[in-house]
This record gives C-alpha cells, sequence and structure tokens, in this order.
C-alpha cells in the first residue's frame, strides 16, 4: 500500500543503501537539502505531507536505482535487488585544475588522450560524459569540495540548467545557465558570494550539462 509512513521510510532506505542521509540523498538528485527534512513530511497543521513524484524520480535517477527497487522499499523488503551492474558506467575524472589547463581537452570540450583515473556512475550516462572534481567552495552550498559532478558534452542545454564552462582565459566554473543570446551568456552562480557573469560568446570555449552529482 502506498502509504505516507511506507513512501517516506523508503526514501530513507534508500539514502542508506548509497551510504547518505537524506539530505546527503536530496542534494545528489539536485534539490534542496533539507527536502526530504523530517520537518517537511508534516505541514504545519499536522497534516502528512507528501514527497513529489518529480523528486522520487529524481532520487531514483541520481542513485542509478529503479522503480522496481524503490517499489519493493515501500513495501518493506529491506534488501530489495540493487541494479544490474552492466548498467553501470565508468568515466574519465578530471580535476578543474586540469579542465582549465591546456592541452586535456579538444574544442567541444571532451577529454584528450587516454590514461584518465575512472570514476563509476551508479547508471548509465552518456558515451562522451566524464566526471570533474569539484574544488574550493566557490559551488557552495549546493556542490562541496571534493563532491563529484558529471558533465555531458553535447547534451541539450535549457535556461535554469546547471552546467560547467570554461572561458578562452582557462577559467573552469560551474553555475546556472540564466539567458542565452547570440553573443552572450549569462551565468548565476551556486554561492550567493560569488558573482554572476555575462560572458560574449567569443569568451567562452565550451560549455556542458551536469547530468549527475556525486555528494
Amino acid at each position: 500500500m502506498l502509504s505516507h509512513d511506507r513512501i517516506w521510510a523508503a526514501i530513507d532506505a534508500l539514502a542508506a543503501r548509497h551510504c547518505l542521509s537524506a539530505s546527503g540523498l536530496a542534494r545528489r538528485a539536485g534539490l534542496d537539502s533539507t527536502a526530504f527534512n523530517k520537518s517537511k513530511r508534516l505541514s504545519s497543521d499536522g497534516r502528512p505531507r507528501w514527497p513529489s513524484t518529480e523528486s522520487l524520480a529524481k532520487i531514483i535517477e541520481a542513485t542509478g536505482s529503479s522503480l522496481d527497487e524503490f517499489m519493493a522499499l515501500i513495501g518493506g523488503e529491506t534488501n530489495p535487488p540493487r541494479t544490474k551492474p552492466e548498467n553501470r558506467t565508468a568515466v574519465p575524472l578530471v580535476g578543474f585544475a586540469q579542465a582549465g589547463a591546456g592541452g586535456f581537452f579538444d574544442d567541444a570540450g571532451f577529454p584528450a588522450g587516454h590514461g584518465w583515473e575512472l570514476i563509476e556512475l551508479p547508471g548509465p550516462a552518456g558515451t562522451h560524459a566524464y566526471a570533474l572534481k569539484v574544488q574550493g567552495d566557490s559551488m557552495l552550498p549546493l556542490y562541496r569540495d571534493g563532491d563529484v559532478l558529471v558533465v555531458e558534452p553535447g547534451a541539450t542545454i535549457r535556461k535554469g540548467d546547471r552546467v560547467v564552462v570554461k572561458t578562452t582565459s582557462g577559467e573552469v566554473m560551474a553555475k546556472i545557465l540564466e539567458r542565452q543570446t547570440a553573443e552572450m551568456i549569462t551565468l548565476l552562480s551556486l554561492n550567493p558570494e560569488h558573482e554572476d557573469h555575462e560572458i560574449p560568446v567569443q569568451d567562452m570555449e565550451w560549455m556542458a550539462r551536469i547530468i549527475w552529482a556525486s555528494q
């Protein structure tokens, strides 16, 4: 039965299976870190508050799980079978310092050469996807030092998407795409202490959409 208590218990169980807190699971799925807090499970007048189908879809995708696995957790199974290993993908892992240096990427934003360290993702990714390891605090509060962002060059990018951008000067940044025209892109900072950016298109080397984050 799809009861309020069982769905929230399944969210907690899914987080635990991936060694995450409820807040960590929310962050991995690109949601507000408080989305699954205990205080958010009841409204101010005590009525049950249900998670949205969109948030459930995001946590299933972010953990590389399946709907069957999540439904099994709702049903109370403590150890349902995980997503099959063949659905996992290994992608190159690149540091932000390397991303900003010359010679590591081609003009389309793909890692160049061979010998990269590989990181395994919990689900499938595009052929050209790769991972970038966050360094520093410029992406707080959403991404912390040591978090891994998976980007996919060539993926369709729309307003509001989280993206990684490299400028012709070698600066690499993770931002939110606010606006894109033939002459200019406007990027919103994830960290309110850092400035938003307007970058002329001719000063942008490449831009790739963030499709997944490991936190």
